[in-house]
């Protein structure tokens, strides 16, 4: 029995291993490729230790537009423009998302269920069904090439998201709290404010996370409702490193670890709000 469990063991440190390095080699490619040059990424076989280390595509990307392309010049905005979305998309989607929830899992009338039922359906929506009317709206309203445009968009995803979790960590609330709170005098909106949204401080910095993510991930409606660098963002202006006969192998993986590190970081940060914030909410649904 001791030498079968030690078999099980070795053979499960094993998997976890091979997990790990299939988890962490594209990222570990990816990083390197951006300490590299591009006749370095061109050699066969792929060398996954490089001789010479450079850190110049890191200055290129932020550099003028007299000492790179221009469309690693504006990059920069193309950050800033995902900040912006990312930002207002995660804001607005926890003031009405709060609200509704709230509403969802406090409050009866009529239609409750099949409401619910039709936020939870819109994320069932594949998006390239979707694009085509989104296009023509904003098109005939003049609001392509709009990070505002981007922002309401967005919130057609991320909303649906804060609702149907938030609803969850409602729910999973004693009533008698905000009771209590009413009896004190309290009003149904300062009871909100006072009493459940505090004890709901996991479930909301969960749904802030995960809303910022869905966002700055998002690449499709960006792609096809932004066409200069006044409302691109980072996914879109990675994609353009490339020309119609070379591909800048370099710029394209030095911005794909710059679009990745605001991510991890507030993962790392808030990775046990978010583990704590997902598991509490799946209590009630």
């Amino acid at each position: 029995m001791r030498k079968y469990s030690k078999g099980i063991k070795i053979f499960g440190y094993l998997m976890m291993i091979i997990v790990v390095i299939w988890i962490l080699a594209p990222v570990y490619w990816l990083v390197i490729s951006s300490l590299s040059t591009q006749a370095d990424l061109l050699v066969k076989p792929p060398d996954w230790i490089p001789d010479h280390i450079t850190f110049k595509n890191y200055l290129s990307i932020f550099g003028d537009e007299q000492s790179v392309s221009q469309t690693a010049s504006m990059f920069t905005k193309a950050l800033y423009n995902s900040i912006f979305v990312s930002f207002f998309v995660t804001l607005i989607s926890l003031l009405v998302g709060t609200l509704a929830s709230y509403a969802f899992a406090r409050l009866n009338f009529k239609g409750k269920k099949i409401g619910m039922l039709a936020i939870i359906a819109t994320r069932m929506i594949p998006v390239v069904s979707l694009i085509i009317p989104i296009y023509i709206l904003l098109n005939k309203l003049s609001l392509l090439d709009n990070k505002f445009s981007l922002i309401v968009v967005y919130l057609s995803f991320t909303l649906p998201f804060v609702v149907y979790i938030m609803s969850g960590f409602f729910q999973g609330i004693p009533h008698e709290l905000e009771e209590a709170a009413r009896i004190d005098g309290c009003s149904r909106i300062e009871a909100l404010i006072r009493v459940i949204l505090p004890l709901s401080g996991p479930g909301i910095a969960a749904v802030s996370i995960f809303s910022f993510l869905l966002a700055w991930d998002q690449f499709f409606y960006a792609l096809i409702l932004t066409n200069s660098y006044a409302s691109k963002t980072v996914p879109v202006a990675i994609t353009e490193f490339t020309g119609r006969h070379t591909i800048n192998y370099t710029a394209m993986t030095t911005g794909g670890v710059l679009a990745a590190i605001p991510p991890m970081i507030i993962v790392i940060i808030f990775q046990r709000l978010i583990i704590k914030g997902l598991t509490s909410g799946a209590v009630k649904g």
